[in-house]
């Protein structure tokens, strides 16, 4: 049985994984110009990639007889291109900072199955992270 700690950081990765990839999917359709339009692509990548996590916590909760929330975090598109990024890059660093103590709450609770998932998440955000912060070099 998962520990009600657990289940509310299933729900936190969902609201989470929903708000950035609406984020990210506006950001991809809003922004143009040349600087944009090396992003666009990797910015529709990602909100794909953060629906599927979505989806993957949404099942986890499920089995484990949760409810998932349909409530995205807040969402911010921003003003001009590096503003976004800045925030998509604090956006990952919170989902990073999320997914670890989620890891230490499933070992604890000895749910090796949604210990591994949050880790495989985890290294997803990693690489988003750093997509976000190379691209703000040199802005």
């Amino acid at each position: 049985m998962a520990s009600k700690e657990l289940l509310e950081m299933l729900n936190k990765g969902i609201a989470r994984e929903l708000q950035v990839a609406i984020q990210y999917m506006w950001q991809h359709v809003l922004w143009s110009g040349v600087q944009a339009f090396a992003v666009k692509d990797e910015l529709k990548d990602i909100a794909v990639a953060e629906m599927k996590h979505a989806e993957a916590f949404a099942e986890r909760l499920a089995y484990l007889g949760g409810i998932p929330t349909t409530k995205p975090d807040p969402i911010f598109i921003g003003n001009d291109l590096k503003e976004m990024l800045e925030q998509d890059a604090k956006d990952e660093e919170v989902a990073i900072n999320l997914y670890k103590h989620a890891i230490e709450v499933a070992q604890k609770d000895g749910d090796i199955t949604t210990e591994e998932l949050f880790r495989e998440i985890l290294e997803d955000e990693e690489e988003h992270h750093d997509t976000f912060t190379s691209l703000l070099e040199g802005m």
